[in-house]
């Protein structure tokens, strides 16, 4: 039997902690409980998670910010018919519920804020996008306009797809699909970026 505190201590990989992926702003302002019904099954996917995306980002990009991580089922259905910008909970795409038997993901809404101060003064998305493209094996990536701030997903078969609201709206790349950019522009676009997992952190 799982207690919440002893949820939120359970380290999902170098980085990070279940802990700061319950908060939520929607569940404390509603008083709806944010926790998982499977707690075993969301604890599985969130170290896949996080050991296969978010480790690498805070490796080379130094700390990143977790806006959105998970939701539970109940807090999810509850934003998305308050208009909450919460995905309905049968969306394929909806990437926050960690613990649906039937559907093997994890995802969070996060912000780099490396990239949201250059993003700030002009830089295009789409350098990021393609980074992230290049060096991720993510599932989905969604872009919104403050802060550069991007859903990424796991998934062990992922789509490879990549969105935003950010103009140009619509999508870069779809599930299955080939890049618009050569390599070589790809790289170009993030020759100044950060060497790939170049913070050198102490052993655990």
């Amino acid at each position: 039997m799982w207690s919440l505190e002893t949820l939120g201590r359970e380290r999902l990989s170098r980085h990070f902690w279940m802990r700061e992926f319950l908060y939520s702003e929607i569940g404390n302002f509603h008083q709806i409980s944010n926790v998982p019904n499977d707690p075993d099954l969301a604890l599985e996917r969130g170290r896949a998670f996080a050991g296969a995306l978010l480790d690498p980002l805070e490796e080379t990009f130094g700390r990143i910010f977790v806006r959105s991580g998970y939701r539970s089922a109940a807090l999810n259905a509850f934003g998305n018919e308050g208009g909450l910008n919460c995905a309905r909970n049968d969306n394929p795409l909806e990437c926050h519920i960690w613990d649906l038997p039937d559907r093997p993901v994890a995802g969070a809404s996060i912000v780099i804020p490396w990239f949201a101060e250059r993003y700030a003064q002009g830089r295009d998305w789409r350098d990021l996008a393609w980074w992230l493209y290049d060096h991720l094996p993510f599932s989905e990536v969604w872009f919104f306009p403050k802060l550069c701030a991007f859903n990424i997903a796991w998934r062990p078969e992922p789509l490879r797809r990549i969105d935003s609201y950010i103009a140009p709206k619509g999508s870069l790349l779809r599930a299955g699909g080939d890049p618009a950019e050569t390599p070589e522009q790809r790289r170009a676009r993030y020759a100044d970026f950060p060497p790939f997992r170049g913070i050198i952190h102490p052993d655990r």
